[in-house]
């Protein structure tokens, strides 16, 4: 068995529509598959948060439509930060990979690159 390891990512939505929720959560899971050569497989959870402004959908439904409908799914509501960032949804996924976590690679789209600019794009 490969060792547990937690992968990050972000995006943010222009409007406060399911479809566009959608869009840019299956997006950002996309993004974190591709980069990270994930197969679904690997994955043991997916925890999704997103800031209070966003009441159109639950990201976990975008993750289902990915095809991720197997894998447990987790939403919370994002702490309200002054001057946090609007309309986000972040991911913590949890898999199993014998890549070292310091070759793992975060994503973060959209509006949410800054929240880590120390990572390449």
């Amino acid at each position: 068995m490969s060792p547990v390891r937690a992968l990050r990512g972000a995006t943010t939505i222009d409007e406060d529509t399911r479809a566009h929720l959608h869009d840019r959560v299956v997006a950002l899971l996309a993004a974190m598959f591709e980069r990270n050569a994930l197969d679904h497989d690997q994955l043991v959870s997916v925890i999704f948060t997103a800031t209070a402004d966003i009441h159109s959908a639950f990201p976990a439904e975008a993750a289902r439509r990915f095809g991720l409908g197997d894998v447990p799914l987790l939403c919370a509501q994002e702490l309200s930060i002054d001057g946090g960032t609007p309309r986000c949804v972040r991911v913590l996924m949890h898999l199993e990979s014998d890549t070292p976590r310091s070759e793992l690679h975060h994503v973060y789209l959209e509006g949410a690159r800054h929240l880590r600019d120390d990572l390449p794009d």
